[in-house]
């Protein structure tokens, strides 16, 4: 099955009802659905053929959900980028997927496209007048259930991202599931399209069980909180989806700010909720909000806490069609109420990681998804996350990996050694930092270091504050050891303020 025929379908049974809707835009399912097929179209001219891998680079705008599904319809694989990256990580993502093409909003494009050989293809307002005023192939082009639809790449503490491939049967299912069994979504509910459509939580909750629904999904392309509670109140927005901190945004704005009498649900992933916000905005705005689980290997959804049955503080239960197992390090199931890491199987659990068959290997065993995060579970079944395995800090709900920072610090002529840290942020959950020691007779000032990071990596991961060591804290192999680094009281209050 095509991924691509879930937007058939709610055209055929929802021709006229609204898609997609951006400010003045509004998009019904039969011009979605067309649009699509007429990019297809151009697609498969420009010599894109089945198992072909085509990047977006998009923000959140109506052209992504039309070159997404346009790329599913010809038979390829998306392969959805932050339109914040630069030059050298674009060159990684096309080069690592071997991408033919990438379309984007960003003038960094075209240099990480020409680094390896791709095609860089602008898109603008005009965009959609171009693909309108083309041929259009109502064709499908027919997909096994385990070919791979989408390569979400994500990174482990290697630093070096990795593609995860989800297959056209994962991400349907994943949808469905979410959709059907846990929201209970219709053509008559409006979703909040805040989230960005690359990252697996907007893509799979927002745009494909939107679409699976016939319900709309409105957009935002960047979130603020004023502006989304004055869209939820525009376009009677009946279901929220964001990360904690939209939500402490919204909070802090208040609910004078527009009238959101018509949400029915607030949904929160992609990092812990604190109980006391949750509470907070249930009572400020008189919305439940659910919290669930899941990453980019799983499609993502593996957990939820559902309208009947929810536990504050929890992940939830796992969802229909996926079990949840808390291991030891050799593997063992641990005893009740122990600590364990969630190990995940199912159907939505990805393929593997692409052209990575070590990494897949180390992390998909005997069929179970061994996730890096520890977590522990109640009596009731409810599983509440204790801590993450993995050395990754969350930042306003977007992972940032050390790793990845480190060696960029590392490039820089006057750093000897680096180690990227989080503290706690009252915001962002968490901010970026980092602790460098430079070379004998070396000069940098932290701001210095801070602009070099800066101007090689997407906005979100550079480190807010750096500060200089004479070494860092190693144990007897001369591994560094990051639980000894002391972030200096200075940086913590300049975070906090």
């Amino acid at each position: 099955m095509n991924l691509a025929r879930i937007l058939d379908d709610s055209a055929g049974a929802h021709p006229d009802r609204p898609a997609v809707r951006l400010d003045d835009l509004t998009l019904t399912y039969r011009q979605l659905s067309d649009l699509s097929a007429r990019a297809a179209d151009w697609l498969a001219e420009h010599g894109v053929t089945p198992g072909d891998r085509v990047g977006i680079m998009l923000p959140n705008i109506a052209q992504f959900p039309v070159l997404y599904f346009g790329v599913l319809r010809a038979g390829g694989t998306v392969v959805p980028m932050n339109p914040l990256l630069k030059a050298r990580e674009i060159e990684h993502y096309l080069g690592d997927s071997g991408a033919k093409l990438v379309f984007s909003t960003s003038p960094e494009a075209a240099a990480g496209a020409a680094a390896v050989g791709a095609h860089a293809v602008p898109v603008d307002a005009d965009t959609l007048t171009e693909i309108a005023a083309r041929p259009s192939s109502r064709e499908v082009v027919a997909r096994a259930d385990d070919d791979t639809a989408v390569i979400l790449y994500t990174s482990g503490t290697t630093g070096t991202p990795k593609g995860a491939e989800l297959t056209h049967a994962n991400l349907h299912r994943n949808a469905v599931v979410f959709a059907t069994t846990l929201l209970d979504l219709g053509p008559d509910d409006v979703v909040m399209g805040c989230l960005p459509l690359f990252h697996s939580f907007g893509q799979t909750c927002g745009l494909n069980a939107a679409v699976v629904s016939g319900a709309c999904l409105s957009l935002i392309p960047r979130f603020d909180p004023v502006t989304a509670l004055k869209v939820i109140e525009r376009d009677h927005v009946t279901l929220f989806e964001g990360v904690p901190t939209m939500y402490v945004a919204m909070l802090n704005a208040g609910p004078s700010v527009a009238d959101t009498s018509s949400l029915r649900l607030g949904i929160s992933g992609g990092a812990a909720l604190p109980v006391e916000v949750l509470r907070g905005f249930e009572q400020a705005f008189g919305t439940p909000i659910l919290e669930g689980y899941g990453l980019s290997e799983t499609s993502p959804v593996a957990t939820f806490n559902t309208p009947d049955r929810r536990k504050p503080g929890t992940i939830g239960l796992p969802i229909a069609g996926v079990e949840l197992k808390l291991v030891d390090p050799d593997g063992a199931e641990v005893a009740e109420g122990a600590v364990g890491e969630i190990a995940i199987r199912g159907h939505n659990v990805m393929k593997g990681y692409w052209r990575r068959p070590d990494a897949s290997s180390a992390a998909i065993r005997d069929g179970w998804f061994h996730t890096g995060d520890m977590a522990s579970r109640d009596d009731e079944g409810f599983y509440t996350i204790v801590d993450r395995k993995k050395d990754m800090i969350i930042r306003g709900g977007f992972n940032v990996y050390p790793r990845e920072i480190e060696e960029v610090l590392y490039e820089h002529p006057a750093v000897l050694e680096a180690a990227v840290v989080s503290t706690p942020h009252p915001t962002h959950g968490e901010e970026v930092v980092a602790a460098v020691a430079l070379r004998p007779d070396a000069t940098a000032t932290p701001a210095e270091l801070r602009d070099w990071v800066k101007a090689r990596v997407a906005a979100y991961k550079y480190p807010r504050h750096v500060w200089l060591v004479d070494a860092l804290p190693k144990g007897a192999t001369g591994k560094v050891l990051k639980r000894e680094i002391q972030v200096p009281a200075d940086v913590e209050q300049a975070v906090r303020s």
